[in-house]
């Protein structure tokens, strides 16, 4: 039996991050800010919602390439207090950061990796200059839309 189907979503998979950090990319220069120097922070480390799996999570990758392109990288996570070492990564040694307006006002950019329910998206869209989504979790956000990229 062919298996080209599955090779093709594996296939897709494995370029999402890139997908994704193009739009990241695309959504700074929209506000006139390159990637190098750029204070991103990724929503959610963990692996799906709601859990506090991070093995296989695509986070990992997402911060390598954010950071091989200049990026300053933070991330919150409430089930992920402390990256851990992994196996397969290089992972930088940081810690959860409070979600607090200060901080949330303080990044260039708010990157939704896992959609964790505990997330306030409205708090958050008040607060960031910038959402890019690539979950919809701001789907019903009442104000700031105009700061919010689909990814």
């Amino acid at each position: 039996m062919s298996t080209r189907f599955i090779e093709l979503a594996g296939e897709i998979n494995q370029s999402m991050p890139r997908y994704v950090v193009a739009g990241v990319i695309h959504a700074l220069n929209e506000r006139s800010k390159p990637l190098r120097g750029s204070k991103i922070c990724l929503l959610g480390v963990a692996y799906k919602k709601d859990v506090d799996d991070p093995r296989e999570s695509p986070s990992f990758e997402l911060m390598k390439l954010l950071a091989e392109g200049g990026a300053v990288i933070s991330y919150n996570d409430p089930h992920i207090p402390m990256l851990p070492q992994m196996r397969h990564h290089n992972v930088p040694d940081l810690k959860s950061q409070p979600l607090t307006p200060e901080y949330l006002s303080g990044q260039d950019c708010i990157l939704i990796a896992t959609d964790h329910s505990a997330y306030d998206y409205d708090f958050i869209a008040e607060h960031a200059p910038l959402i890019v989504d690539t979950r919809n979790a701001c789907a019903d956000v009442k104000s700031g839309r105009e700061k919010i990229y689909k990814c």
